[in-house]
């Protein structure tokens, strides 16, 4: 949250840390072709200026790929839209074309930011973590770095990082290579750092990506890392007078649809968590922790601390219970007439990307085919990434990418109307980037290819419609008694509840959905991610307070 840089920047300092590193995420800033966003959470030039007020020099990646656990790796979604056969981070006439245009944008923009010109910018990232792609195109480095150089010049370093392995992938001439890794022995550190010197035989060292934590996925364990093997590394690494960039001293919460995920191959897509604690030495919340403490006591050793205060933890209330209430099926006409976007007719099921829709949820639809079999395989080639299938609204079964379930068995006598409701989970972040949404492929019946679709799009990015709709439903005379556990039978369930705030009580707090399957949170219209307590392990949705309001919430 805006609100909260200054204080979050100034812990940083608190710390002993003299930089902080920002991505700029492209699909933040241009969430729509030609469209622009500089406001709120994407006021890149108020960050840069309360990061200098703080004391803290400012080091730029601005992509144009981020990796960082976001929605295709920072990619704007619509790149899939415009050019379904793009191909990202390579020489590629469209995406050059497009980057382009994007940097003639964002540049200029930072320009009197930059170190030459007076500003804290420091160092600006030309490719990130480039050796660990797919491909190496020569080309598409070259041209990158010329372009980035063509708006930084002399005025900030440029630089490249990479894992020790991957250095000679990712390495550019001319540009200063860092590394990434975590705690390591060392032996290992060294090693590290002569592979680096094999490419910068002068210059500083750079760790500019040193793990005191790491990322966690859905359906697995919350990762954590130790503390006391991360503040060894780090003091063996300024012994050798390395310069140290912690990914992530403070990681904050992938808010709304923002969280990306990972795929090594079949069945090993795994979709980001709405958290990004990351177990970092600053808690999702902005809190200090021991692992903040022991390693400022170690950065203490090589450089002055600065008079600053360590702040305190901030105070969290528990506000208790909230009556929720169904408002509307997804399914149901009402619900249906209120959110969609549009609805597309074809003869075969198009994408998210096709139908021009960045998340939420897409309602495919089409005629069963009669059979005298019972029951009958219903099975897609390719689901992405979590599908509710249904027939005239009976629910039957769920598809997922994650646990490679493309097939399920619809009993006879349900009724003739397949209605499959498509969730996307996250695209993919690392790797190729290219990950298109949606049922993918052809889709089977009792073996016979179904044709004659109909799509509903409900992107749930527009609050107010939710908002609208559930204020007509609250203002009926008469409130239907149907609701109740049967709308969850029947699709997804928008749900309703308030409670009451005094001034005195807006504080920082935390949503638990624990009993709960799975959806998405929303407070005081804004969008507090994805929960998914039946499988975890986040359970909890932090709740920031400049959320909450005074009132009725």
């Amino acid at each position: 949250m805006r609100e909260t840089w200054k204080h979050k920047l100034r812990t940083m300092r608190a710390a002993g840390l003299n930089a902080v590193t920002t991505y700029v995420e492209w699909s933040l800033h241009n969430p729509k072709e030609d469209v622009y966003v500089w406001d709120g959470i994407a006021d890149l030039e108020y960050f840069i200026k309360v990061a200098a007020e703080e004391d803290l020099y400012v080091i730029l990646r601005p992509g144009p790929y981020i990796c960082a656990e976001r929605d295709m790796g920072g990619f704007p979604y619509w790149l899939l839209t415009k050019y379904p056969s793009i191909k990202l981070r390579t020489y590629d006439e469209d995406y050059l074309r497009e980057v382009s245009k994007w940097y003639d944008v964002l540049m200029p923009k930072m320009e009197k930011y930059l170190y030459g010109n007076g500003g804290p910018i420091i160092m600006v990232q030309v490719e990130n973590e480039y050796g660990s792609f797919g491909t190496t195109d020569q080309n598409y480095k070259r041209w990158l770095k010329e372009l980035t150089e063509r708006y930084v010049g002399d005025a900030a370093v440029l630089f490249t990082n990479d894992g020790p392995s991957q250095t000679p992938r990712g390495y550019i001439e001319g540009v200063l290579a860092t590394l990434d890794f975590g705690a390591a022995s060392n032996k290992e550190t060294d090693q590290f750092f002569l592979t680096l010197r094999r490419y910068m035989p002068k210059g500083p060292l750079v760790n500019i990506e040193y793990y005191p934590g790491w990322l966690t996925h859905w359906q697995e364990n919350m990762q954590r890392v130790d503390t006391a093997p991360v503040a060894y590394s780090l003091r063996y690494m300024l012994q050798k007078n390395a310069s140290v960039n912690f990914y992530m001293w403070y990681g904050g919460t992938n808010f709304g649809f923002t969280a990306g995920a990972n795929d090594g191959g079949p069945g090993k897509y795994n979709a980001d968590v709405t958290s990004y604690d990351y177990d970092a030495p600053m808690t999702e919340a902005g809190d200090i922790t021991p692992k903040y403490l022991a390693l400022r006591d170690v950065i203490g050793e090589f450089l002055p601390l600065p008079q600053i205060p360590i702040p305190s933890v901030s105070q969290k209330l528990k506000y208790g219970p909230v009556l929720m209430k169904p408002i509307s099926v997804l399914l149901s006409n009402f619900a249906r007439k209120r959110l969609n976007s549009g609805v597309v007719e074809s003869l075969l099921p198009l994408s998210f990307e096709a139908l021009d829709q960045y998340s939420g949820l897409v309602l495919y639809e089409t005629i069963l085919p009669k059979t005298n079999r019972d029951p009958v395989k219903f099975h897609v080639e390719k689901v992405k990434d979590r599908a509710y299938v249904y027939v005239d609204r009976n629910f039957v079964g769920i598809l997922s990418r994650e646990n490679q379930v493309n097939s399920l068995s619809i009993p006879a006598g349900l009724g003739t109307k397949l209605q499959v409701i498509v969730e996307n989970q996250g695209r993919i972040n690392y790797g190729i980037p290219n990950d298109f949404k949606g049922l993918l492929g052809n889709t089977y019946y009792n073996d016979e290819m179904l044709t004659g679709w109909n799509m509903t799009k409900f992107p749930l990015e527009n609050v107010a419609d939710i908002e609208k709709m559930i204020q007509t439903y609250l203002q009926q005379p008469i409130l239907s008694t149907s609701h109740g556990k049967s709308f969850v039978r029947t699709g997804p369930t928008f749900f309703h509840g308030t409670f009451n705030l005094t001034r005195d009580q807006l504080h920082d707090t935390y949503l638990n959905p624990t009993g709960w399957g799975k959806g998405i949170a929303f407070l005081n219209g804004f969008n507090l991610g994805r929960y998914w307590p039946l499988v975890g392990p986040q359970i909890n949705l932090y709740v920031p307070k400049e959320v909450l309001k005074e009132g009725e919430n």
